[in-house]
């Protein structure tokens, strides 16, 4: 009766050190996917878009902003993109009953203004005439914490989409065209993890902000208000670390045992040392 009660109050503490243990090893099905859409009618999507990088519409992911404007025109739009996120920007135009062909194309620029990549996505479409809409989308590769300075790694900070036409003929100049834009991204986790994290995002006016932060001055100049939900990443912790601390349990369990199955029962009794 005695083990019993001494079992039955170890329990609960064991399984709390073990669900401390592996709990972020196993995250929930909802952390991993994408944001939610945003419903219909909200009225903090944004409505339109800038016309150049210092005039880009900030928008935040998960959320479909819209845009009127004119063929030819450059639409610019902004996002917060944090470490370990593969963002994903989607762009839908709508074009005019009556055009000839033309080719749209999507731009996607870091904090730093360095075009990115696309891993994967059509970021260049044409339109046949005729056509009602044009459908674009980029899927970036995953947000690194650090990088070398000469690499072109995307890193933490704002990110600029640039959406236009590239061959448009003069009979479709000024036409009226509609644009959405959406922007989602899928967490990658410890698998993209790096070992270094920047200073600070690369988001505009961030380097004035710190500056008069330790300054105590009461002025501060903030030319990006967008940033993560849960704010920006340290870049140190990721489940990398959980991983690594259960394979050393495990190496350090699977010694021992090999240790105990190899070392043998010991010298016997009846056998003098030296002998």
């Amino acid at each position: 009766m005695r083990i019993t009660r001494v079992l039955s109050s170890a329990l609960p503490t064991l399984g709390l050190a073990l669900g401390l243990t592996l709990g972020p090893a196993v995250p929930p099905v909802a952390a991993d996917s994408s944001p939610s859409a945003s419903p219909s009618g909200d009225s903090s999507a944004p409505t339109e878009a800038g016309t150049s990088f210092r005039t880009a519409t900030e928008i935040e992911q998960g959320r479909t902003a819209t845009a009127s404007g004119s063929a030819g025109d450059y639409l610019y739009w902004s996002f917060p993109a944090d470490s370990g996120q593969r963002p994903t920007v989607k762009a839908t135009v709508k074009l005019p009953q009556a055009h000839t062909a033309q080719t749209w194309q999507v731009d996607v620029y870091d904090g730093l203004r360095r075009r990115q990549a696309c891993q994967y996505g059509a970021q260049t479409r044409s339109a046949a005439a005729g056509a009602t809409s044009v459908e674009l989308a980029c899927v970036l590769r995953t947000v690194r914490a650090w990088s070398e300075p000469w690499a072109n790694d995307p890193l933490p900070g704002t990110y600029y989409v640039r959406l236009t036409v590239l061959d448009l003929k003069a009979a479709d100049l000024g036409l009226p065209v509609n644009a959405e834009l959406r922007v989602d991204s899928k967490d990658i986790g410890g698998s993209a993890a790096v070992d270094g994290s920047l200073a600070e995002p690369l988001v505009p006016g961030i380097a004035v902000t710190s500056e008069t932060e330790k300054d105590d001055s009461s002025a501060t100049a903030v030319l990006s208000s967008i940033e993560p939900d849960d704010g920006w990443a340290s870049g140190w912790w990721s489940d990398r670390w959980v991983w690594t601390a259960i394979g050393a349990m495990l190496a350090a369990l699977a010694g021992i045992g090999g240790y105990t199955l190899t070392r043998g029962s010991g010298r016997p009794r009846n056998i003098p040392p030296g002998a």
